[in-house]
């Protein structure tokens, strides 16, 4: 019954995404007609052929298909699904392109190529404007209707519809966080039916108001009388050993299995991914998330908005560098070392907000607390409107830093928090930055270092461009000023 229903969802949402394609197809076509000031075409073929419907729809379709977007994950999230599904309609569509090139096809060049109207200093004629619709039409309507038909399976699960029953081996900690971490995702569907201890027998009944149905000697004939969609194997870490031969003994059975592992996921700073070499196995249990193109994404981004930051803000850090000049003896950039990406060492840049200390007097690695006496009255002014950073912008053209990112921290001070503070290093993953999630959060200065570094794992574990991009937003209106900033 289990596999039909997921027939049904396939074939489903098989022919929603097409109809979707589709509709993208051919309003791109019709925009494509009224900009031109075309006729509509006399034939009943050129009705499916100007459109490219009978391109588009396979080609998209082949995409979503290889993206893995037609398994029914119930545990995925809209926004990388929406992620997939961008990647994929826009392969489909330079596909397109590339084969209507290699075979000179006249359907691209109908209008005669002349250009109609010009976007951003680009003229664009009628095909290119078919394409560039297409291309952002066809995710767009691919994720709405999506994201329709799970609003509506969400609400059809909260009322007991469309359900899975899975079971849990593992009465421990980690087996009662998996419990409450479903039941508090309803919108899921997925509803634990019982427990399996993961102690080779056990008299225990109860777990969570669930029933507990024997121990890890009894799980097939567990499973067997009482079958179930799927199986979370949440053992404990000491247990690790006994997953291979458990693995074998659930050959047998037709579920799925999910493996949970015993690791605080406040350690792990993204999902983690499983890879293949020869045949070989391999879990990513943590990587810098910033590789690939995302971390070229995250580069333009820093080298476009540090030249707009080192322009903007010439005059006014030509005004601050006189003022410091005049606040007493001292230079005027001050520059000390910290840590930025994989533990590189590099110096920081920064306006001179503190008196001058004499060459070779050694200095305890500490922060600056509030009321210190060493900082000079301009530098208090600086600090606490943020403007003494400004030189940083420097550090993040050169490629030390980034816009956005946990903030750089002494290497004496890293050093005693390493150990002290598991995970501390994890921050590491990625370049120090200007500004951080800590920080518009109003983590700044002499606070709890606790809560610091829950935002800099969290930031680290979940970033994202678009993350980026969003602090940025709030550091105009909660970055520059704050009353932790001393």
């Amino acid at each position: 019954m289990l596999r039909k229903h997921h027939q049904l969802f396939f074939l489903a949402m098989l022919g929603i995404d097409a109809l979707a394609i589709a509709i993208a197809s051919y309003a791109a076509w019709v925009i494509r007609i009224v900009a031109t000031d075309r006729w509509w075409p006399e034939s009943w073929e050129n009705y499916l052929k100007e459109p490219l419907v009978i391109y588009t729809v396979p080609a998209a379709i082949a995409g979503l298909w290889v993206s893995g977007l037609y398994r029914p994950r119930r545990d995925k999230s809209i926004l990388s699904e929406a992620g997939l599904i961008l990647r994929a309609s826009v392969v489909a569509v330079a596909a397109i392109v590339l084969v209507a090139w290699a075979i000179n096809s006249p359907l691209l060049a109908r209008d005669g190529g002349a250009p109609i109207v010009t976007v951003w200093g680009l003229q664009l004629d009628g095909a290119r404007i078919q394409m560039g619709l297409l291309a952002l039409l066809t995710p767009s309507l691919v994720v709405f209707e999506r994201l329709v038909a799970r609003v509506v399976l969400r609400s059809l699960r909260r009322r007991g519809w469309n359900k899975r029953y899975v079971a849990i081996v593992g009465v421990g900690r980690l087996g009662q966080i998996v419990a409450r971490t479903l039941a508090r995702n309803s919108w899921t569907g997925i509803e634990v039916a019982y427990f399996i201890s993961h102690h080779p027998e056990t008299n225990r009944e109860r777990c969570l108001n669930k029933s507990v149905r024997g121990g890890l000697d009894q799980i097939e004939d567990t499973l067997d009388e009482h079958p179930v969609d799927a199986l979370y194997l949440a053992l404990p870490a000491t247990l690790a050993g006994v997953i291979p031969e458990l693995l074998r003994r659930l050959d047998r059975f037709v579920l799925d299995l999910r493996l949970v592992p015993d690791a605080p996921p406040r350690y792990l700073p993204q999902s983690m991914a499983v890879s293949e070499l020869e045949g070989m196995p391999i879990l990513s249990y943590r990587e810098s998330p910033v590789y690939g193109l995302g971390g070229a994404a995250k580069r333009v981004l820093d080298v476009i908005g540090s030249i707009v930051g080192i322009l903007l803000f010439s005059p006014l850090m030509g005004i601050i560098a006189i003022l410091v000049r005049f606040s007493g003896p001292g230079r005027v950039i001050y520059k000390q070392k910290r840590m930025g990406l994989n533990g590189e060492v590099f110096n920081i840049y920064k306006f001179r907000t503190m008196k001058a200390i004499p060459r070779g007097t050694k200095q305890e690695a500490t922060w600056t607390t509030r009321g210190d006496p060493r900082v000079t009255p301009i530098g208090r002014i600086l600090r606490r409107t943020s403007l003494d950073e400004l030189p940083q912008l420097i550090n993040v053209l050169g490629g030390r830093m980034s816009l956005v990112g946990p903030r750089p921290e002494q290497p004496e001070l890293i050093e005693r928090f390493r150990d002290d503070w598991r995970g501390y290093m994890l921050r590491q993953h990625v370049k120090a930055g200007m500004t951080g999630w800590a920080q518009v959060n109003g983590l700044r200065g002499d606070t709890s270092l606790r809560k610091r570094l829950q935002y800099d794992l969290f930031y680290v574990r979940h970033w994202s461009v678009w993350f980026d991009i969003r602090i940025l937003w709030l550091t105009i209106f909660r970055g520059f000023v704050h009353r932790n900033a001393h």
